[in-house]
């Protein structure tokens, strides 16, 4: 229950720190036209784009549903038919993978406010392909545990881990699917767009928070969150 709580208030402080620094008053999905880029004296911040206030509040329910996961995870551990299970070096060139997708887009947002196409579409490209061989790394990851033993029925460890990696590549293969038309239509755009300089902009704040769900996850499969939690009720307490 701790570890929930801990997780979900942290999860809730970033969505109220975003959304403090947002014009949430202007109704956003009352105005009409494109989407205006930020002014650059800052004077007058454009009105917020509902499908990025949309987009908060899915990332707040799948934040939600990762740490009630990650709270049964750590109540299960306490069960006396619990042992762990190694964590793959793969793992470690998947999580590289995934922290370069996650830096492409930050890259490949800056070229889109910039309306630098030119660089605009390697960013975009290579956080695709980095992305995809993330995933194709955590399924490679699954068939190498398979074939030395760890199934998924041999004990509540590897059932935890198949599910939390599983759920997480679901949500990194949704993000994919929009990341992939992103990538298409900028490649079939001459110029960058209000419209494509906001699809870039929702698919880096998607790939750098998935990012994080799975710095979270690693830190747990490889034993460094027992540390914290330790660390945790023993302030509580």
């Amino acid at each position: 229950m701790n570890v929930t709580l801990i997780f979900l208030a942290a999860i809730g402080a970033i969505i109220v720190w975003w959304l403090a620094g947002q014009r949430l008053t202007s109704k956003p999905w009352l105005e009409t036209g494109s989407v205006h880029l930020p002014a650059h004296d800052g004077a007058d911040r454009p009105p917020v784009p509902a499908v990025k206030i949309g987009l908060f509040v899915f990332l707040g329910v799948v934040g939600a549903l990762f740490s009630l996961a990650v709270s049964a995870y750590f109540m299960r551990m306490a069960s006396a038919d619990w042992w762990g299970m190694p964590v793959p070096r793969l793992l470690w060139v998947n999580t590289a993978a995934l922290i370069l997708s996650s830096a492409a887009l930050e890259w490949a947002k800056g070229e889109a406010r910039h309306g630098r196409m030119e660089r605009l579409r390697p960013a975009l490209a290579a956080a695709l392909a980095l992305a995809v061989f993330f995933l194709v790394g955590q399924i490679q990851a699954w068939r190498e545990l398979v074939a030395a033993g760890y199934v998924l029925a041999d004990n509540p460890a590897n059932s935890f881990f198949y599910m939390l990696t599983g759920l997480h590549g679901l949500h990194i293969l949704g993000g994919l699917a929009v990341l992939a038309h992103t990538t298409v239509k900028a490649f079939a755009s001459e110029a960058a767009t209000d419209r494509l300089s906001l699809r870039v902009d929702l698919s880096a704040v998607y790939s750098h928070f998935m990012l994080a769900v799975w710095l979270l996850l690693f830190a747990l499969f490889a034993g460094w969150a027992n540390d914290f939690v330790d660390l945790c009720r023993t302030l509580l307490s």
